[in-house]
Order: C-alpha cells, then structure tokens, then sequence
C-alpha cells in the first residue's frame, strides 16, 4: 500500500496520478472514510479502555459488584457495535487503497495509451532488401521450426510447438541472454510458476490485473506472466543488510536477480488482435531482471538505467534494429513510478514493437510485501524494486527470423548466438 501519510500530505498529488493514469478511484471518498477509520479507531479504544476498568472494578469493588458488571456488560455492548462499524470502514478503507497507484516521476510524458509514449532514441539500421521478404509465420514454417496446427488441436488459439531448429533458436536466445546477465552479477532463479493471490496482490498485478491472469480451478493460486511475481514474493516479511547507501560518495549495493521462467497471460483486452503467428501468444518463455535497492530516488534510477542498458546490449548482440520509448502515465502499471519500453523492428509488421519492459516502482511493492533493509542510521526502510525484460520469446524470434532472412529463405545466426547453435552461421536450407 503507498504511505496514507504521503496521500493525506499530498492529495492534489495523487488526484493527478490517478487521472493521468486512468485509475477508477475516489481519493476525496478515500480520505473520508481513512478519517472515519481513525475516528472510529480512537472510540473502540476508549471503550475498550473503559470496558478494562469496569472489569477490574467487578473483583475490587465487592460490594458495588453487581453495578460493574452491568457497567461492563453496557460497555461491550456499546464496543461490539463500534467494532462491527469499524471493520465495515476499515474494508472499504483496503478496497479502496488498493486501487492508489504509485506517483510517476519527474518527466514521465502525459498520455492515454501506448500512443503518447515518447520516443528516446533509436539504434540500429532498418535494412531494405532488394528481394520479397517472407514474414516470420512463412520463414518458421519454410524452416520446419513451428507447429501451428498441431499445438492448436493440443491447446486452442494462440498456440503453438517450436520444433527443430525453432526450438533449439529459442534455447540458444535465452541461454545468451541469461549468460550475459549472470555475467553483470545477477542471481539465476527458478521461481514458482503459480503463486498464491497474496503474491499477485504484493507484486500490483491485483487489483486490475485480473482478467489476464489464469485462475487455477482451485481458485486460491495462479499462473504468473512473469517470473517477477514469484521472485519478488519469495523475498515478502524479509529485511536485508547491506542495501544502505554508504558515505558521502552515494555507494550502495543492491540485490540483482535474474529470473528463469515460463510465462502465461491471458490477452484478453487484445481479443482479436494478432491471432495468426508468433506475436501476442498465452505461453511464452522470459529471462527476467528483477532487483531491489535502498530506498533513494537516484539509487533507483542509477538502478533502472542499468536494466535497460543490459537489454539494449543484448538486442546489440543479436543485430538488431531498435528504439528506446519513454512510456506515458496511461500506458503504465499501478504501482509504476518511471517505465522505458525497447521496441525491436519487426519487417513484416513494418514498425517498432514492444520486446522489452523495463520498470521502477519505488517501495510500492516493498510495502505489499513487507520488504525491508536496515539504513545507515540502523532504522527499517521498505526497498525499491525493479524489473526489466532481459529478453522474451517467442516475440523475440519474429525479430530474429525477418531482419536476418536471405533470399532463399534461410536465417543468417548472429555472432552472439553461434556458440549456442553448435557454430553454426545459417539455419534452414
């Protein structure tokens, strides 16, 4: 939950994040009832004070014994009735805190969707070639790496099998990826691929989230569309040492986890949208950064353009065409405070699209979860948490197999990926 301190202090703060972010939520309904909450709070305990005296009285004041009791019993009376109003207030008072997003940083662009989200810069040359190019559903299959229609008789809509050489690419994209994490000090994880509500709830995936997660038939667990939720849930009720920022010259340390999973998602506000091929599938495969700091504004940001240079160098590797977008208010998460998305050049789809997520969200998961480390001064502070895409697939393959196709209809291997791919420089033919 966000401080309600910082909300009573800043309401007009949080007015504005709530509309910039498109948050169906009542912040002048919230502050009534937070006031009735602690209003309420402070009567139940005075009766509950009141109530302690009066049963003292009943064994100390033998002869006045009877009167206690009837004091004693008008008192609980009056107590079970202000308890009842305060659980009733103190619901509504969660429901709606819920639903309070985190403020967006300093020069994060206004929009109502993905379309005000701001270009940065963009790396790489988009190449023409002087031949028809295949789009990646022909290049896949040419290349007997996909099977469609076998995984949809399996699985329905949206599925798909890699095979061969498809599967084997994927493997190989994944494995580079982690490689090159570990290398920058990162720790592999395997989280748990179904998680509890609780965790979905600490991470900000609930409430709102909702109508793209899957719901196991037992209705208490679900399956994560990324590995972020179980890794920053398996840290909840946890207090670190050694994330304090240290010394006049700002050093700190940080937690760095490189998480290792499959990963499910719903789509349902894309029905109808991209059902053929690759691009927006149920089930897919993440190599996910995930990392949790001191709790200062510049050490997180320090923190967030790290994640992201990390995932720039890594679509570097694989020759790539990409760009770096700013992503507006509407376009962000409730717990978000600052986002940059990277948008790999796909020919076939002749635009930029969404590859990697790179998020900061200050302590507003720490304090779902109950993270915490130990400051300078010795005192708990809740962290802040991140997250970045060090790469996914299969949408990444769509990039892979159409900016590096010949003519013939094979797939050239970036230098990077050769030593996954037994050496090879060319797949298909």
């Amino acid at each position: 939950m966000i401080d309600i301190e910082l909300i009573r202090n800043n309401p007009d703060a949080f007015k504005q994040a709530i509309a910039t972010k498109r948050i169906n939520l009542d912040l002048d309904r919230l502050l009534l009832v937070d006031e009735e909450r602690r209003l309420l709070g402070k009567e139940v305990n005075i009766l509950r004070e009141q109530r302690n005296r009066a049963s003292d009285l009943v064994t100390s004041d033998g002869p006045n014994r009877a009167s206690h009791i009837a004091h004693s019993k008008e008192i609980g009376a009056a107590l079970v009735i202000k308890e009842g109003e305060l659980k009733a207030v103190e619901l509504e008072y969660h429901k709606l805190m819920a639903h309070v997003p985190g403020l967006p940083a300093e020069g994060v662009p206004e929009g109502a969707d993905d379309s005000g989200n701001v270009e940065i810069y963009r790396l790489g040359e988009v190449v023409k070639r002087p031949f028809k190019e295949r789009d990646h559903i022909e290049l896949a299959l040419l290349n007997r790496m996909v099977d469609f229609e076998g995984a949809r008789f399996a699985a329905g809509s949206r599925a798909y099998g890699l095979i061969g050489d498809g599967a084997l690419l994927e493997l190989a994209v994944l494995r580079f990826a982690l490689d090159h994490v570990l290398a920058k000090g990162f720790t592999a994880v395997l989280p748990p691929l179904m998680v509890n509500e609780a965790a979905m709830f600490g991470t900000g995936y609930f409430p709102l989230g909702e109508d793209n997660a899957y719901e196991l038939e037992d209705g208490k667990r679900y399956l994560t569309g990324t590995s972020e939720v179980g890794i920053v849930a398996m840290q909840a009720n946890r207090t670190f040492d050694g994330l304090a920022v240290n010394g006049a010259g700002g050093d700190y340390a940080a937690l760095r986890f490189a998480g290792i999973s499959t990963c499910f998602r719903r789509e349902a506000g894309a029905a109808g949208r991209d059902t053929k091929g690759l691009y927006r599938v149920h089930q897919f495969q993440k190599v996910e950064q995930v990392v949790f700091c001191a709790n200062a504004a510049e050490v997180s940001e320090q923190e967030h353009l790290r994640l992201l240079k990390n995932s720039e160098e890594i679509v570097q590797a694989l020759e790539l065409p990409y760009r770096v977008v700013a992503v507006c208010t509407g376009d962000m998460g409730l717990g978000q405070v600052r986002k940059h998305d990277i948008e790999t050049w796909m020919p076939s789809r002749g635009a930029y699209c969404e590859t990697h997520s790179c998020s900061t969200f200050h302590d507003f998961q720490a304090r779902r979860l109950g993270i915490r480390y130990i400051d300078a001064d010795g005192k708990k502070k809740y962290v802040h948490s991140l997250n970045n895409t060090a790469i996914a697939s299969p949408r990444i393959l769509i990039a892979l197999l159409e900016n590096h196709q010949n003519q013939d209809g094979t797939i050239n291997v970036p230098i990077a990926l050769r030593p996954y791919l037994g050496g090879r420089e060319v797949l298909g033919g």
